[in-house]
């Protein structure tokens, strides 16, 4: 596998310090950016598989950065992590709904932040197996199964669906236009109700506390 690039963005040099000793020490590849301006800059020189953002910068803050990113197709696919002092919810959302996959709060301990990483790269990993495999629940995307305990779970198709790509991605909020458009998708016009029935057609079958809701911004799998 090859060596995962990963930039940093934070304005504050002791921190960008650490955490760049602490991403290298762990074998990632790590360049830092000291403002938002020069995070997209590098962002575009070295296409980095993971970008960790702190909100409150100079010049461009962390939420229009991770905004400008996700603007351009060849940033589609790459992670982008808020780290930032700001606890707020409203700050947690629009973070989120910019397109964030995680946000952390400071203070973080370096290995706290390095194994968010880690798990973030493992859950990347996931999306692309056939089968995903979390504990005891087994889903299998190309027959359409889904396993718990070695007991099969009938699941309709929208509903298997749904649910493997809640599970692709342990811990992401999804947000409610993305499972739109990414289940359903964008020549379907369905309402947000949609979701919610599903959802509940899911545990139920599964019996199962593995999707939480996330008020006002949408839902994330969690076993």
């Amino acid at each position: 596998m090859s060596i995962k690039k990963i930039l940093i963005a934070d304005d504050e040099p002791d921190i960008l310090e650490i955490i760049q000793f602490n991403l290298q020490a762990e074998g990632y590849d790590v360049v830092a950016a000291k403002n938002g301006d020069e995070a997209i800059e590098l962002a575009k020189k070295h296409e980095p598989d993971l970008i960790i953002l702190d909100i409150m910068m100079p010049g461009k803050n962390g939420i229009e950065v991770c905004n400008l990113l996700r603007l351009q197709p060849m940033f589609n696919d790459t992670l982008i992590v808020f780290l930032t002092a700001l606890s707020d919810e409203g700050t947690e959302i629009r973070g989120l709904e910019t397109g964030a996959d995680d946000y952390l709060t400071k203070p973080i301990s370096p290995k706290v932040l390095v194994s968010k990483v880690n798990a973030l790269f493992r859950r990347l990993y996931k999306e692309d197996q056939p089968v995903i495999q979390i504990g005891d629940l087994q889903i299998d995307r190309e027959k359409y199964l889904v396993n718990y305990k070695e007991n099969d779970i009938i699941l309709a198709r929208k509903e298997f669906e749904l649910l493997a790509l809640l599970a692709s991605r342990p811990g992401k909020v999804f947000l409610r236009n993305e499972i739109l458009n990414q289940v359903w998708g964008t020549e379907v016009i369905v309402g947000d109700r949609t979701i919610d029935v599903h959802i509940r057609k899911i545990r139920q079958k599964l019996n199962l506390d593995c999707i939480t809701t996330v008020k006002g911004v949408g839902y994330k799998f969690e076993l």
